[in-house]
């Protein structure tokens, strides 16, 4: 009986005979039980999750043009930077994606993903309808058309140059783009070098699309944050193959380089919109999250083992959909009437309880009826069975 020399998970069990005691860089409590074919979760990615909601939250919430000033003193600052909440999304995802993609057929990466995705998104989008309907006012005094309606029911309103019912709808359309374009390397099955191929190949494409004058090429590529969803998937192998994999943290250092590059423009953009921005801040905020992924890839945050927080990140997905349109419209209708911490504190905690309510009593629902649907098979025809061997 033998053992490679550095144990690795593959799939969902281990390389070799049997479990070591202690997977270097990989914590005991991260391993898959012997003969257990159900991966270990993440808890620490949900909090993660809910993490990056709530500062995406707050940085629509406090911002100085909806109070008319600096209303909430440290915090307003903090919600400055926080839209970053985004950024980390991107990285989760490169990673969890990865991982729920690996020893999946690519139809059951698709369907996932569907399952994932749809319930909530669909139910959100006519919340979201209903409450711009009632009130009309960000649409110039009346709600918005049928058509634009159906169109967000799609999730792919931006390529179809259709008008998002809420602003935070414009990340989707780069979770889809990565997704579709993940399931190319996921056809023929992952692999170590497979998956380091793809994110190469995306790289030197995010590197050209820019300048070639191609926009199916741009479009595909997204250079502005394919570095964040390529460094997810860096932090996944990591976990999965060990620290020791030397052309993996290469990627990584290079991914790091092009989003600090790419930061660049966003700061410009969001100074143009009247809120300057220091680049370094920015910088230093990413970089944290860099770390604190990295810490999750070498297990060193596994200990985060919380039960709860399974919970809140299922929330974390119908809070994102539903915060901004629906939040900031309610508070521009009573900021003149409450304090502004009392109606900020109200409005998040009324949000979270929206979201709790949505993910227990309509996402999870709709995601089994939906996984029954799709995963339905059509009934041999009548004589086939028999003749099929035994």
């Amino acid at each position: 009986m033998s053992l490679q020399p550095f144990p690795r998970l593959t799939g969902d069990r281990w390389v070799g005979d049997t479990p070591p005691a202690v997977a270097p860089g990989l914590p005991e409590q991260s391993r898959p039980h012997p003969g257990s074919a159900v991966r270990p979760r993440l808890r620490v990615l949900d909090g993660l999750r809910i993490l990056a909601a709530v500062l995406v939250l707050v940085h629509h919430y406090t911002r100085r043009e909806l109070w008319g000033g600096d209303a909430f003193g440290w915090l307003t600052m903090v919600g400055r930077y926080s839209w970053m909440g985004v950024e980390l999304f991107f990285m989760i995802s490169g990673f969890v994606i990865c991982m729920s993609a690996w020893g999946r057929p690519l139809g059951g990466y698709l369907r996932s993903r569907i399952i994932r995705l749809a319930p909530a998104y669909w139910f959100c989008v006519l919340v979201t309808m209903g409450v711009l309907l009632a009130t009309g006012k960000p649409f110039g005094g009346h709600g918005p058309g049928l058509s634009q309606i159906l169109t967000n029911l799609t999730m792919v309103q931006t390529p179809l140059g259709s008008q998002p019912l809420d602003p935070s709808y414009w990340t989707l359309w780069s979770e889809v783009r990565f997704y579709l374009i993940f399931a190319v390397v996921a056809w023929s099955g992952l692999t170590y070098r497979k998956v380091m191929n793809f994110c190469w190949i995306w790289t030197v494409a995010s590197l050209l699309a820019p300048g070639s004058g191609l926009p199916v090429l741009d479009v595909l590529a997204n250079p502005d944050y394919s570095p964040l969803f390529i460094s997810g998937v860096c932090f996944y192998l990591i976990r999965r193959e060990g620290p020791r994999v030397g052309e993996t943290w290469a990627l990584l250092a290079f991914s790091w380089l092009l989003m600090q590059r790419w930061l660049n423009d966003i700061v410009q953009w969001n100074t143009v919109k009247g809120d300057r921005l220091s680049w370094e801040m920015c910088l230093a905020v990413i970089t944290l999250c860099y770390v604190v992924m990295a810490a999750v890839a070498l297990g060193w945050l596994d200990r985060i083992d919380w039960r709860w927080l399974s919970t809140a990140g299922a929330v974390s997905y119908p809070l994102y959909l539903l915060h901004q349109q629906i939040g900031v419209t309610l508070l521009r209708e009573w900021h003149d009437d409450v304090e502004p911490w009392t109606l900020l504190t109200a409005s998040i905690v009324v949000m979270l309880l929206a979201a709790w309510l949505i993910q227990r009593f309509v996402e999870r629902p709709l995601a089994g009826r939906l996984k029954r649907f799709l995963e339905r098979r059509p009934a041999a025809p009548r004589g086939e069975a028999a003749r099929e061997p035994a």
